[in-house]
């Protein structure tokens, strides 16, 4: 790993000059692509400098309880070397996994689509919810949020809502996101005070640029007709809610939230773009052939990933027994602390090589 890490210090320092050569400041496209390599390093080289810090300090300590004879500074050197020891490891423990290889999506904007599984109105009502706490967590981290489509319910739930969150690594503060949520409350429709067990699921897909998957226009069918609202009543008097069929797979996608026919087809192509995407990603690579299966799953509510129990003011995340009595701060968008355990179990495994 040293040596390693004495290249990626290497690499930093060349892209140092690069960044104060004038030609290449003359090039933009040339100077943001080496900004761009130098702010991705900056951590790890921050760190090494770090770890080499404590080495020589390690070196320097154990030379000096080698030649001192006073007790009192001996006893003060040898705490200094306990403390010194834990901060260099520390230090290697970060580094392996900023040294891990990263997810070329991470930078990603997303694409979020979340469903209303078992439960019928509760479930559409806690999708709401969802999306709201989705949108709160962005609102926090200066992201952008865009319904794509949505499908509401007369209560006011969603049995669909597709929205585009963008901003700075939004997919990696996200991927972990997807599966199945339950939620464990009392309808506000239930006159016995029961607790009832809804299900909701959540998929998370990295937005994608015609650069990325090539869709011939000849294998999709666009359908225009006219939008409408719960309980059918009209949202339009002119034909702008566009259907898209990928005609090789049968894959639909309807977006009939904006006025015009125009926008809707845009955001309908996002979206069949990104999953026409995740399906060729998981075409090229077995290890994640399931990926969105197991994403989205049946919807019913013994396959979670997360629990929210109202009464207990619990979360629960299954896949790392990760529980919270903060149920009201994570539904306003409290999320990071969730999201960095997820983080840190996910880094922890890759180092392990079990992903």
């Amino acid at each position: 790993m040293f040596d390693k890490l004495k290249m990626v210090e290497k690499r930093y320092n060349d892209l140092n000059d690069l960044l104060s050569d004038p030609k290449i400041i003359a090039q933009q496209s040339e100077f943001q692509k080496y900004a761009k390599e130098q702010s991705d390093l900056t951590p790890i080289v921050n760190r090494f400098q770090d770890l080499q810090k404590y080495v020589k300090q390690l070196e320097e300590n154990k030379k000096f309880l080698e030649e001192e004879k006073d007790s009192e500074l001996l006893e003060i050197a040898e705490q200094d070397l306990i403390q010194l020891e834990t901060q260099k490891q520390k230090a290697e423990e970060d580094l392996k996994i900023l040294l891990l290889p990263k997810d070329p999506r991470d930078e990603r904007n997303v694409i979020v689509e979340i469903r209303a599984g078992t439960g019928g109105e509760e479930a559409a009502l806690f999708s709401n919810d969802l999306f709201r706490m989705y949108s709160r967590y962005a609102e926090e981290k200066k992201w952008q949020v865009e319904i794509l489509s949505s499908n509401l319910t007369g209560k006011g739930g969603f049995k669909e809502v597709i929205f585009n969150i963008s901003g700075k690594g939004v997919y990696s503060r996200l991927k972990f996101e997807g599966g199945t949520h339950r939620v464990q409350r009392v309808p506000d429709t239930e006159s016995q005070g029961r607790i009832h067990t809804s299900a909701v699921t959540v998929a998370i897909l990295p937005e994608v640029e015609d650069v990325d998957i090539k869709i011939n226009p000849a294998d999709i069918k666009i359908d225009v007709y006219r939008a409408s609202g719960p309980g059918g009543q009209s949202v339009n008097t002119t034909d702008s809610a566009v259907r898209l069929t990928y005609v090789p797979t049968g894959m639909i996608v309807t977006c009939q939230d904006e006025k015009s026919q125009h926008k809707n087809r845009e955001k309908a192509m996002k979206v069949l773009r990104a999953r026409l995407y995740d399906e060729e990603q998981k075409k090229m690579h077995d290890e994640q052939a399931s990926e969105r299966k197991q994403q989205v799953g049946s919807g019913d509510r013994s396959e979670r990933i997360r629990t929210y129990n109202f009464p207990q003011e619990r979360v629960t995340d299954h896949r790392i027994g990760l529980t919270l009595h903060k149920l009201t701060a994570i539904m306003e968008g409290a999320l990071d602390e969730v999201i960095d355990a997820l983080t840190l179990y996910f880094q922890s495994e890759a180092l392990k090589g079990n992903i």
